[in-house]
């Protein structure tokens, strides 16, 4: 079975919740059951695990399955999650999946860190260097994390690349689906992991290096998809 994709931008990942919810209410699968592995599912919809993933985050928010890290995902009782025919709405207004935010920082970040490594005011490597520092000395580092990135934006010498950078972190932070799936994988090793590879961004930052800026920020992106890709089936091995 293949999803048809509809000419209206309704996003893929609602539209493959709606599948699963649907075979949820009819009782293809039932209560305590566990769903088939995220590749079986993106291989019976043709469409990529990442969406698979997204659309299951969006239909554990609204209680129709349970995600266990390291066993799988659970059917929850239909009737708990609401017997409603309505589609899978996005929880909080922001349509945006995970993934798509992840690729744009991808795209943007390790070019604004280069850019930082070479434009970069002394007073601006101090604020980054600070909110480094302050990452690893609190239990709550996600403020110094989003602090970190805006302030290697700031130093990049484009207003409107500053502006991108921020924004897509509002979108991120703003995402129900993002902080649900982070909670998932995210934990102090992470973070631990997460302030070394910082390290590395600041010493080429501060080294004046662009082109290991540029690689630094790109290995940290795409360490964190990583992460959130970790199998839900699988034993987590961070």
């Amino acid at each position: 079975m293949t999803i048809a994709r509809p000419a209206a931008p309704a996003r893929l990942y609602r539209i493959i919740a709606d599948q699963i919810a649907t075979r949820i209410r009819s009782g293809e699968f039932v209560e305590g059951d566990r769903l088939p592995s995220e590749r079986e599912l993106a291989e019976r919809l043709g469409v990529s695990r990442p969406s698979i993933r997204e659309a299951l985050i969006a239909l554990e928010i609204q209680g129709f399955v349970d995600v266990r890290v390291g066993t799988g995902v659970f059917v929850q009782d239909a009737r708990a999650a609401g017997a409603t025919t309505e589609p899978i709405a996005s929880p909080d207004g922001n349509d945006i999946g995970p993934f798509d935010l992840l690729d744009t920082r991808l795209m943007i970040e390790p070019e604004c860190a280069a850019l930082t490594a070479q434009q970069a005011t002394q007073a601006q490597i101090d604020a980054i260097e600070a909110a480094h520092r302050a990452m690893s000395v609190t239990t709550f580092p996600s403020s110094h994390d989003r602090a970190f990135h805006d302030a290697i934006g700031a130093g990049c010498g484009n207003a409107a690349l500053a502006a991108t950078v921020s924004h897509v972190w509002d979108l991120t932070e703003g995402s129900a689906i993002y902080r649900r799936l982070d909670g998932h994988f995210v934990n102090a090793q992470v973070w631990e992991t997460a302030h070394q590879e910082h390290t590395r961004i600041v010493a080429a930052i501060r080294a004046r290096d662009p082109i290991r800026a540029r690689h630094a920020m790109r290995n940290h992106i795409e360490s964190i998809l990583a992460r959130l890709r970790e199998d839900f089936g699988a034993t987590l091995d961070l």
